[in-house]
């Protein structure tokens, strides 16, 4: 498809985040861009505004403009579900997904995909920032809002678009890359695959389509990219890892007042003792004799995962020619993006803070990020699960996540557009950690509370000066801190 042949587009969704950031960035072409959605309000709402894109609080066949030359709807709807949807494949204006528009884009540029089950926003906002700050002009595209961005998506000059491509729902179908930046495989979105198995192939199925001349920057601390990255990829496969065989290896990390520091070197397969690699810096190069050291590192993020996720940016910045002193410095700057382990401000005291974390893989990372900035204040967590096939299949997962929390607090699942019941409730998550914390002799408040206007009040009554409250979850449960903090 030729985008520049395109002047009107309407978004149906338009305040999720997929379709938030590609508006954004369509905008900036120069498209009018204008959609509809519901009358809640979403933090993408500013973001929106300030691309100038017209939302519509309300779905309507009657609100479909009928010299569109392209409707793009999010697939939280379908004909079923959406009246919008429904007219829009029905009529005669080209109809896409969210998914096929975005790879429309993507497949014209020199795209770079950051995938895996966790870290891929702040991965792609953090590359995206490093090649923006070292004067590549990439084009960039993020699932959150980025406060160095002022919004979801950077606009530059050149060839390269850094996307955070979602698995979901097969989307990553849709996409043919250049590069990829593999962040790691934990089972996730059971509604859709139904083993592990349909899991991981998922991302095999991607990395395969990386050609000759691209190439694939692996996490190796994973398992599972450990056994498929290799012998999938047809490109250059670049390596990182914490104190393990990789190419990047990040070792002495230590954490002092609110900053992670760490060390880098480049490494070898223990197998070949007399290997050799060579390492380009801005047109200099490295001869890599398993001693060579990149030196020291600070990032502001907190958490071992942080450190990953900076190894991978680090290593596709040194694949991008990017000099190593640019690499340290905007490394360092970068400061992060929304709802991941956001501090939204204080009520009375206490800390109040806004995470995304709804894995248990994520909640782990998240708490022990918490931990780390926060030493042994007290720390309350609010969760609000996400979705009633994923609380399900991963419930014993799910319970055993909260060690290290001194109170927890867990609200009524959060369905998506796709499910309202199934199967489970968050009472019997509540049930079950108290079961386990009382056969482990762990101490620790668990109490369930149905709504967020209930937690709202229950923190308010509850909070005290130094408490540091984490608000958990992919769906609304940033309002409740927004509304502490208003005080």
């Amino acid at each position: 498809m030729d985008f520049s042949k395109i002047k009107k587009i309407y978004l149906v969704g338009v305040k999720g985040v997929g379709l938030t950031m590609l508006g954004q960035y369509l905008a900036a072409q120069g498209v009018e861009v204008s959609g509809s959605d519901g009358p809640e309000k979403y933090m993408t709402d500013e973001v929106l505004e300030k691309a100038g894109i017209k939302v519509i609080e309300k779905f309507d066949v009657k609100n479909l403009p009928a010299d569109a030359d392209l409707i793009i709807y999010s697939t939280a709807y379908s004909a079923a579900t959406n009246v919008e949807v429904a007219a829009a494949l029905a009529g005669k204006i080209k109809t896409l997904t969210y998914a096929q528009a975005l790879g429309e884009v993507f497949n014209q540029k020199y795209g770079i995909a950051v995938v895996g089950s966790h870290g891929k926003t702040t991965t792609t906002a953090w590359l995206g920032y490093l090649m923006e700050m070292s004067g590549l002009a990439p084009n960039v595209m993020v699932g959150a809002r980025v406060p160095q961005f002022d919004g979801c998506s950077l606009i530059g000059n050149s060839d390269y678009l850094v996307i955070e491509a979602d698995e979901y729902q097969n989307k990553l179908e849709n996409y043919q890359p250049k590069a990829v930046l593999l962040n790691n495989i934990d089972y996730d979105h059971p509604d859709f695959f139904p083993t592990e198995e349909d899991y991981k192939n998922a991302f095999i199925e991607f990395i395969k389509k990386i050609s000759s001349k691209g190439f694939l920057v692996a996490n190796f601390d994973d398992p599972i990219i450990r056994k498929i990255a290799q012998v999938n990829c047809k490109g250059k496969v670049i390596t990182y890892a914490i104190n393990e065989a990789a190419d990047y290896v990040a070792y002495d990390i230590k954490n002092n007042n609110g900053r992670q520091y760490f060390k880098v070197k480049l490494g070898v397969e223990d197998e070949d003792e007399n290997e050799t690699r060579s390492y380009r810096f801005a047109g200099a190069s490295l001869q890599d004799d398993r001693t060579d050291e990149l030196g020291d590192f600070s990032i502001t993020l907190g958490g071992r995962h942080n450190i990953l996720n900076a190894l991978a940016v680090i290593a596709a910045g040194v694949e991008l020619n990017i000099e190593l002193f640019k690499i340290r410095k905007y490394l360092e700057e970068f400061t992060g993006t929304a709802r991941r382990m956001q501090v939204l401000g204080e009520f009375r005291g206490a800390a109040i803070i806004d995470d995304y974390a709804h894995h248990p893989t994520e909640i782990k990372a998240t708490i022990e990020a918490v931990r780390q900035k926060y030493g042994n204040r007290k720390l309350i967590v609010a969760f609000h699960p996400h979705t009633f096939s994923r609380t399900k299949a991963l419930f014993n997962d799910f319970a055993g996540s909260f060690a290290g929390v001194d109170e927890l607090t867990i609200i009524d699942i959060y369905g998506s557009a796709r499910e309202r019941h199934g199967g489970v409730h968050s009472r019997d998550l509540v049930e079950k950690i108290k079961s386990n914390n009382q056969a482990s002799g762990v101490k620790q408040e668990v109490k369930y509370i149905s709504t967020l206007a209930e937690c709202e009040k229950y923190l308010r009554g509850h909070a005290e000066r130094d408490d540091v409250i984490v608000l958990m979850g992919a769906g609304d449960i940033f309002r409740v801190g927004e509304n502490l903090v208003k005080e």
